[in-house]
């Protein structure tokens, strides 16, 4: 179960949350929790975490493991601040800063090197959809991406399923339609690496996660966890997700 932080909180913001989160969780052994907040915060979020089962991942990185890369973090840098995962070719890095299944490749590729998992994003946008093209762009995601990987290499990653026109719209996809995506995106994994990674592999719903709709959501068997962008944000909120 994963939260999305995205541009929000400062490092008292992010030290309060965990006051009030900690304790929400303590006793939540049924799944991993992963938080990845802005990296001006992971300081304070890997502090606040110490001791307890919650881990902390940051929200992009560069491949290059160092240079002259202005503005840029990379994979050890954020492996060294205490990070054990980095969302990588999240929509919104598509959508806005020109990320290409290539780049998203390149970038999983740096996170695996620097002993970091992945949490790889792939998704259509509404258009797309509209079109019947949800497939064909699934498709095209994973063979031009995560398909390139080496098993070895792929078997340390998980993908999360982002319908882009459910990102921070308050659409969500139903549990059919999400369902329905990851049962393509498993095939593509069953197809190219073979049935077991195909049961292995971890798949995360996200888009417009809420708690009154991720019972729903988890009841499907395709559906092995969620990436939770705003209702993450507030503990008591994250807590009831984390705890459905």
């Amino acid at each position: 179960m994963a939260g999305n932080w995205k541009m929000y909180k400062t490092p008292a913001e992010t030290a309060l949350f965990f006051e009030k989160f900690r304790p929400l969780v303590e006793k939540s052994e049924h799944c991993e929790i992963v938080i990845c907040p802005p990296y001006t915060n992971i300081a304070a979020a890997v502090t606040a975490a110490h001791g307890t089962r919650v881990r902390i991942g940051a929200q992009d990185l560069y491949w290059a493991k160092e240079g002259a890369f202005t503005g840029e973090v990379s994979g050890p840098m954020i492996k060294a601040a205490g990070c054990t995962y980095v969302l990588v070719g999240h929509s919104e890095r598509r959508q806005y800063f020109e990320e290409t299944n290539e780049t998203v490749l390149q970038r999983t590729i740096a996170a695996l090197d620097a002993g970091l998992t992945p949490i790889v994003c792939v998704g259509e946008r509404l258009g797309e959809r509209e079109t019947g093209e949800t497939e064909a762009v699934l498709s095209l995601q994973f063979r031009a991406g995560i398909g390139l990987l080496s098993p070895e290499q792929f078997a340390r990653i998980a993908i999360a399923y982002e319908p882009v026109w459910a990102i921070g719209t308050g659409k969500t996809a139903t549990p059919e339609i999400a369902a329905d995506a990851h049962r393509v995106v498993r095939a593509q994994v069953r197809a190219r690496y073979g049935p077991s990674a195909a049961d292995a592999v971890r798949i995360l719903y996200g888009g417009s996660v809420k708690p009154d709709n991720v019972r729903t959501l988890m009841a499907q068997p395709e559906i092995d966890g969620v990436l939770v962008g705003g209702a993450s944000l507030e503990a008591n909120s994250f807590a009831s997700i984390v705890n459905f």
